[in-house]
């Protein structure tokens, strides 16, 4: 590590906030030739329908095992999970959202539909009811029986299975695109993704990898199999906390010591828990070194949130290595709020701001890792780019 002051950083501008996020009018489908079926591979749902290729009626089988039919489009969907409705706010099918969870207030015109958030942590059924839904996403590995639980409403439900990489967000959103009939934006959307994610890899391919962490308070970490070390891994570090196990597990100072990361990744601008031991007695903590990443890009499995979040990384990974050659003054390598982005994402996958309260969402895991809640407006207003050595 280089022992000087670095920094690389992006203020999201009010009107990320307020602008909405690029993409496909509603409702668009693409012009396809009738086939009787279509067969996904054998990893991913299986699909047939009698009209055209992204059309209706349509039968499909979620995570569960559950065959979910649509007659014809949904016009009212409900949301549990703020990664979903990222996913169509980002395939331009914002419009047919009649309901979504408090974490997705972040959205443009989110404040507009149901909040269907119950009034501690979850879902509450009957909000979700309230909203008359055609069809209601449940996304989250650990929300199975809340998907059960809606069936039981006579509500139409799908549920997903965990994301843990981007291909599995790809697969999603692919997956959204067709039950909602925005298959042809759903792949826009996925190829816009894949080419952030090639030019991430692309430009710290000949950097050195610097040991990373992400920490989130009270010893737990975001580790192996989660999205939190895909996004890790494509943005230029090695998530050192990848070989103390699977999801978020509680780690002892000891072993976080052992570990001794050179760069950690913060949601905090002030990157307080640098002052706090053991990080504080590591590499990244004794030199300062750490990386703002957007609260809720970071922890949320969906389209922007991989764009933002391996372009945030991969620009202060070259900035650390590179003493500022190419890197970003806020408005070509990071959000500058007028891409198309809401400012930020959510939180269902991994931190700050499941709703279930979990450290996690849709990743799978259920550490109840305390503090993620909330997600504070300031760190939601800032975007994700900083490495830092504090004066």
């Amino acid at each position: 590590m280089r022992d000087r002051h670095v920094i690389v950083m992006a203020l999201l501008v009010t009107t990320a906030l307020l602008g909405g996020v690029a993409g496909p009018v509603a409702g668009a489908q693409p012009t396809t030739e009738p086939t009787p079926t279509v067969d996904s591979p054998s990893d991913g749902p299986s699909v047939s329908q009698t009209d055209d290729a992204c059309g209706f009626p349509l039968e499909i089988t979620d995570a569960t095992g559950t065959t979910v039919t649509l007659d014809e489009r949904p016009e009212r969907i409900t949301t549990t999970n703020p990664s979903a409705a990222q996913t169509l706010w980002e395939i331009g099918a914002q419009d047919r959202v009649v309901g979504v969870t408090q974490y997705a207030a972040y959205l443009d015109g989110a404040s507009e539909r149901a909040n269907v958030s119950a009034e501690g942590f979850g879902v509450s059924v009957e909000r979700v009811v309230g909203t008359e839904p055609d069809l209601v996403l449940v996304p989250n590995a650990s929300s199975a029986s809340t998907a059960e639980t809606l069936r039981e409403q006579n509500l139409t439900v799908y549920h997903f299975a965990a994301a843990t990489s981007v291909d599995d967000i790809a697969a999603k959103t692919e997956t959204t695109g067709r039950l909602v009939g925005n298959c042809e934006a759903a792949a826009e959307t996925n190829a816009e993704m894949n080419q952030a994610v090639a030019d991430a890899e692309n430009r710290t391919a000949d950097l050195d990898r610097p040991a990373a962490l992400y920490p989130l308070g009270d010893g737990y970490v975001a580790a192996n199999n989660t999205f939190i070390n895909s996004i890790m891994a494509v943005g230029g570090v090695d998530n050192v906390a990848a070989a103390e196990g699977d999801g978020y597990p509680q780690l002892s100072s000891e072993v976080i010591l052992q570990t001794d990361p050179e760069i950690v990744l913060v949601t905090d601008p002030e990157a307080s828990i640098l002052d706090e031991e053991p990080y504080a007695s590591t590499t990244a903590g004794l030199e300062d070194n750490y990386v703002v990443m957007n609260v809720n890009y970071l922890n949320q499995p969906a389209p922007r949130s991989v764009i933002e979040s391996t372009r945030t990384l991969a620009t202060a990974v070259e900035e650390l290595q590179t003493g500022g050659e190419g890197a970003s003054d806020g408005d070509d390598e990071t959000t500058d709020g007028d891409d198309g982005d809401d400012g930020t994402s959510d939180g269902d996958d991994g931190t700050s701001g499941g709703d279930d309260g979990t450290t996690d969402g849709d990743d799978g895991s259920e550490s109840q890792a305390p503090g993620f809640g909330v997600v504070a407006a300031l760190t939601a207003a800032l975007a994700a780019a900083l490495i830092a050595r504090r004066p």
